[in-house]
């Protein structure tokens, strides 16, 4: 499987009160809504990788490389297999594979260099998406009214609807009021009136309530309380999610210390409070299989802390090791970061002007260097950058326009 997602610690209000959520111009793994100024430009680059048998990378680019949208971008948001732009007018594009419908248009084909509209019913005008990474061949949306929509692959029930089917078109989900969401792998991840719940595979206790039980309809998160959640995040079979007051909290896998809490291998099924030595900003969290997995965060006081799995040299520490609990890291000399994002094994960060930094994984172009060595510590790879969403091999940027 090939998935992950990142998170946000900030919201904005919409139509009908429901909360969209955005990078502060930036935040969690990954994404920022686009400036009002935002043309309709992303450059995108490494490999949509989809499908439980076939994991052959397509569109492989190990550059930048630009693709246009039919009007301004709001937001954009990755999963393993295809990527997603909702413009401002409240429609939304897709590119990528389409195998699993993922692309939403009602077919099941793929589409790398024309973006499709999804097909929502008529008068649906979409609020809000994962900003930074969708479950694994999978795609949500929130509607302006706060009703949540999904489509795609299903077999694990991370579409919440007590059942396996799979839907070529978006459905709306059995959820209402929701102001947050995030997927990864095989399960989904939701805010609904203050309150988190979660569906789909729960092997290593990624639905967060207790157990190791998967569910197909949604199940409710314990420990985090009512009205306390103002981001959440996933990665393959790991969640998070950001209080108020900028404590973090993170459940599920654990073989290289996905959680934070100093362990190596024992999963959690309960929230675990991960011990930070100052208020998250902004967080994302990456993996897309068992091997990886890492989190990277940006702090109130402008610090950088990662934890995780190493292995590719996605941490930025310089060395492959995994890290259980916290480490600090730096950004380059004179490099000040604003947004954050991690894939699969890849870590990225945009800087206050807009510079794009990546390093670790870099087998099918994520790094975005031109290469296909794994790289130890950053390097400049693109610019003008609004904001920025990874998943488990394929990374995206919103671009600013000259004007």
């Amino acid at each position: 499987m090939a998935c992950s997602r990142n998170v946000i610690t900030s919201v904005r209000r919409v139509a009908a009160g429901v909360c969209a959520v955005i990078l502060p111009l930036a935040l969690s793994g990954g994404v920022a809504s686009a400036s009002p100024g935002a043309g309709g430009t992303i450059k995108h680059w490494g490999a949509f990788i989809g499908g439980l048998i076939d994991h052959t990378p397509y569109d492989l680019q190990r550059s930048p490389v630009p693709l246009s949208l039919p009007g301004r971008i709001a937001e954009i948001a990755t999963s393993n297999s295809s990527q997603y732009a909702l413009l401002t007018n409240g429609s939304l594009y897709a590119w990528g594979l389409g195998g699993n419908g993922q692309l939403g248009d009602g077919g099941t084909g793929n589409s790398f260099t024309r973006p499709v509209r999804v097909r929502f019913p008529a008068g649906v005008k979409i609020a809000s998406i994962p900003i930074d990474a969708m479950p694994f061949d999978t795609a949500l949306a929130v509607d302006t009214t706060g009703h949540v929509w999904g489509w795609g692959f299903n077999t694990f029930g991370q579409l919440c609807l007590g059942n396996r089917t799979e839907y070529n078109t978006p459905v709306r989900l059995p959820l209402s009021h929701v102001t947050l969401l995030a997927g990864a792998g095989g399960h989904s991840l939701f805010d609904s009136r203050g309150r988190v719940y979660a569906c789909g595979n729960n092997t290593y206790g990624e639905l967060g309530n207790g157990s190791r039980r998967s569910s197909k309809v949604p199940v409710r998160v314990t420990g985090l309380g009512r009205g306390q959640v103002t981001s959440l995040v996933a990665a393959f079979a790991d969640s998070g999610a950001v209080l108020a007051n900028g404590k973090y909290y993170d459940w599920g896998y654990n073989r290289q210390g996905q959680v934070g809490n100093g362990i190596l291998g024992r999963p959690a099924d309960v929230p675990f409070r991960v011990p930070l030595p100052a208020a998250v900003r902004q967080l994302s969290q990456g993996g897309s299989l068992q091997g990886n997995g890492q989190t990277i965060t940006l702090l109130a006081n402008g610090s950088l802390y990662v934890w995780g799995a190493g292995s590719d040299y996605q941490l930025g520490t310089g060395t492959t090791a995994n890290q259980p609990s916290p480490v600090r890291i730096f950004a380059p000399r004179g490099v000040r970061y604003r947004l954050l994002a991690t894939g699969g094994g890849t870590s990225y960060a945009v800087s206050t002007v807009g510079n794009v930094y990546a390093w670790g994984g870099n087998m099918v172009g994520e790094v975005g260097n031109g290469g296909s060595s794994n790289v130890r510590y950053p390097v400049r790879v693109a610019s003008r950058a609004t904001s920025i969403s990874a998943t488990s091999s394929d990374v995206m940027i919103s671009v600013r326009q000259r004007w």
